[in-house]
């Protein structure tokens, strides 16, 4: 097995009753192979594995290997803070038909030191006879694996590499220079692929490539190819979109947009809630400038009240999500007197607006925003 180049670490789509859509699984993990990813990395962090229960997680990775059926390489994630259940976990997934490497992180929560983080990972290597892919994400489990840890497992047998998330370029640069050259280095943030790759890197495990697997893989391999201006004006381009997905907690923004582009329901798993409107609207704008989406969702249109007590008393104006006039007004008032100005919603018609709308106390409704007024023109 060659690992090289851009393998996307896929999302797990849910049905609104937060089951496993399975058919947007196999849909989405076609899309990928036939837009020429290198590999792919199912139940890792963007596939919202620790939701996932113990079939669930057999059966995402089963139905990956399904679909792909040989075409590319498949990294299973498994991760635990307890090495006995990381290393059962290892063994479980590394002995399913078509898994060719396994990816595993950092234990999270209990903080090991450089030792205790060296010992966790030579226990699941010499449990399985398959590759594994180191996860450093220090800013997800609080530990980081240093240089210097690195080297030491690079010699451990089927230690195969490392997917580098830290956001230090200067770690990176290190550890670039300590490793063996065929120790695999694979950026873990779409915006560093490019430097990661030219320091030594092999490519990137991506959150992008959800959203745009051809793009994310030409640039990569323009990158590894040393065809750094076909690889930075792809990076120009969407860069936008890779610094979008980090705009709130990974998935929620790559889930949001892959339910813009109607291939996922936009549906996740508590801890996680879906993102804040606000923070939405801006990924919605993104998605359009880099062509992902052509129009605003009719589902994404909302209204909401604003109480403007500061405009005069009992003063309430109609406004809706999709108008530029009414979202800059609600930018403008955010500072104003929390006790005099305060939104209310969003509401899913006009009608149920205005009925919460009589429920505020002395409270008369005004509809003379232009974009009530004029609501199908904008």
């Amino acid at each position: 097995m060659q690992l090289r180049g851009c393998g996307t670490a896929l999302i797990t789509p849910f049905r609104q009753d937060g089951s496993i859509d399975e058919a947007a699984l196999r849909h989405l993990v076609e899309w990928q192979i036939e837009s020429g990813i290198d590999f792919l990395v199912p139940c890792g962090t963007t596939g919202e594995t620790p939701t996932l229960t113990h079939d669930e997680w057999i059966n995402v990775v089963d139905v990956t290997v399904q679909v792909v059926a040989g075409r590319v390489p498949i990294v299973a994630g498994a991760t635990s803070n307890s090495t006995l259940d990381a290393v059962a976990k290892a063994k479980e997934i590394s002995a399913r038909p078509g898994v060719d490497a396994v990816l595993t992180a950092s234990p999270y929560y209990n903080k090991p030191t450089q030792e205790g983080q060296y010992q966790h990972f030579r226990a699941i290597a010499e449990a399985i006879d398959k590759p594994i892919i180191l996860y450093n994400v220090p800013g997800r489990t609080g530990s980081n694996i240093e240089p210097a840890t690195l080297l030491r497992l690079s010699q451990v047998p089927n230690i195969a590499g490392v997917k580098e998330a830290s956001g230090n370029m200067a770690q990176i640069a290190e550890a670039c220079a300590l490793l063996p050259e065929d120790f695999l280095i694979f950026s873990g943030d779409d915006s560093l692929t490019l430097p990661v790759i030219a320091l030594g890197g092999v490519g990137i495990i991506s959150v992008a490539a959800n959203e745009i697997p051809r793009e994310m893989a030409d640039m990569t391999r323009a990158a590894l190819a040393n065809d750094w201006k076909t690889a930075r004006a792809i990076q120009g381009k969407f860069l936008p979109l890779m610094q979008a997905n980090f705009m709130e907690s990974n998935p929620l923004p790559v889930k949001a947009v892959l339910a813009m582009m109607g291939k996922v329901q936009e549906v996740y798993r508590l801890p996680l809630l879906p993102m804040r409107r606000d923070t939405r609207s801006k990924l919605h704008k993104i998605a359009m400038d880099v062509g992902l989406v052509t129009k605003r969702a009719a589902t994404d249109i909302n209204f909401y009240i604003y109480e403007n007590w500061l405009a005069g008393p009992h003063k309430v104006v109609l406004h809706r999500s999709s108008c530029a006039q009414c979202n800059n007004g609600k930018v403008r008032a955010a500072g104003s007197d929390a006790d005099h100005s305060r939104w209310h919603g969003p509401f899913k018609t006009v009608g149920e607006a205005r009925e919460v709308s009589h429920t505020l106390p002395g409270v008369l409704i005004r509809s003379d925003c232009k974009c009530i007024q004029a609501a199908s023109s904008h």
